[in-house]
């Protein structure tokens, strides 16, 4: 039973993150569905990945989300000289105490940015794992905890590749979401030419919501309820990526629990404390296909990850209100869909 508390913590999630969203889009112009994605990641307790080329606003986006909350950040940016100590923290030996001090690195902040992350060495980037999995640090047998909430934000390039090291499969798969930018419609870009003209727009920045009230929406988030068929055709996308001809590497149980959180958050988003499949279907592509690796045969088709996975969507037929199933349409939305969809709502 959806209590009045309940829904008086996603009115809160709607009118916080409304806020957050408008002090992100003042900085990046034409692009809300990128900006409502980072924000679904955040509220979900995920890690966000942003790939695209150079100049279209990576590093702006993150630092505006950053920038956007009260909350403490830190800049880390990858080089190949880059050490997992830089990130962690090393143990340091005291003089006057005698003893060992433990000085924290970059990693210990509640949002940390992660700049070009692909250029640093494989081993540097190890140091990323456990912080991102289970928000701590381990450092000469003794575990810190990650301030809460937390979460990483990094960048790369798909092009420029010389003198860089791809990410490990178990560093993508850590990662709630990829998201690319794309280039600004020529509108878009004339209004960034009069707002990012003569100052960067992140100077007069301020922030709009503190680290608690993120904390306490997460908690919200936490509450929204996912109907049973909701939950299996999750894991049915999921497991179709594990069978599929043109993959060599399906996604983890760990992605199934990515897209459902994000699912969660993408409802509270929109103001509602229940999940629809639709909420499923629209993050698919952004939580799933980092993870996939093609077949070589698939490469030389030029097929793409994400074209799999829309393909996935297009085969896997989407559970209806009645407890059957239809298949689905090309682009499921819509208020009618919502209301047919209602009877899945928690009652």
């Amino acid at each position: 039973m959806t209590t009045y508390d309940d829904r008086a913590s996603l009115t809160d999630l709607t009118t916080t993150a409304e806020r957050v969203r408008g002090s992100v889009e003042s900085v990046i112009e034409g692009k809300p569905e990128v900006v409502r994605l980072s924000l679904t990641v955040l509220l979900a307790e995920g890690h966000l990945l942003i790939e695209d080329v150079p100049g279209v606003g990576k590093t702006m986006l993150a630092k505006a989300l950053a920038r956007s909350i009260d909350c403490s950040v830190r800049r880390i940016q990858f080089t190949p000289d880059l050490l997992p100590s830089d990130i962690t923290g090393v143990s340091i030996f005291d003089q006057q105490r005698r003893d060992f001090e433990f000085k924290p690195g970059a990693i210990f902040a509640q949002i940390v940015i992660g700049d070009e992350i692909n250029r640093a060495s494989p081993k540097t980037q190890s140091a990323l794992l456990e912080s991102m999995e289970e928000r701590q640090v381990t450092v000469d047998g003794h575990t810190y905890e990650l301030p809460d909430p937390f979460m990483v934000v990094a960048t790369q390039n798909p092009v420029e590749m010389e003198g860089t090291y791809p990410l490990p499969e178990a560093q993508r798969d850590r990662f709630m979401a990829r998201v690319s930018i794309g280039y600004p419609s020529a509108d878009a870009e004339l209004r960034m030419l009069d707002v990012h003209g003569e100052t960067s727009p992140l100077d007069d920045l301020r922030p709009v919501a503190h680290a608690h009230e993120i904390t306490k929406l997460i908690d919200a988030v936490r509450t929204v309820h996912v109907a049973d068929a909701v939950r299996r055709y999750a894991v049915e996308l999921v497991g179709a990526t594990r069978g599929h001809p043109d993959l060599r590497l399906g996604a983890s149980p760990r992605a199934t629990l990515h897209l459902l959180r994000a699912a969660r958050a993408s409802a509270a988003l929109s103001g509602r404390d229940y999940c629809l499949p639709d909420d499923v279907q629209a993050l698919a592509v952004a939580v799933l296909a980092h993870r996939l690796l093609p077949t070589a045969q698939a490469q030389l088709n030029r097929r793409t990850a994400e074209q799999v996975v829309l393909e996935i969507l297009q085969r896997t037929p989407v559970p209806a209100a009645d407890g059957g199933t239809r298949m689905p349409r090309s682009r499921p939305s819509g208020p009618a869909y919502d209301r047919q969809q209602s009877g899945m709502r928690r009652v």
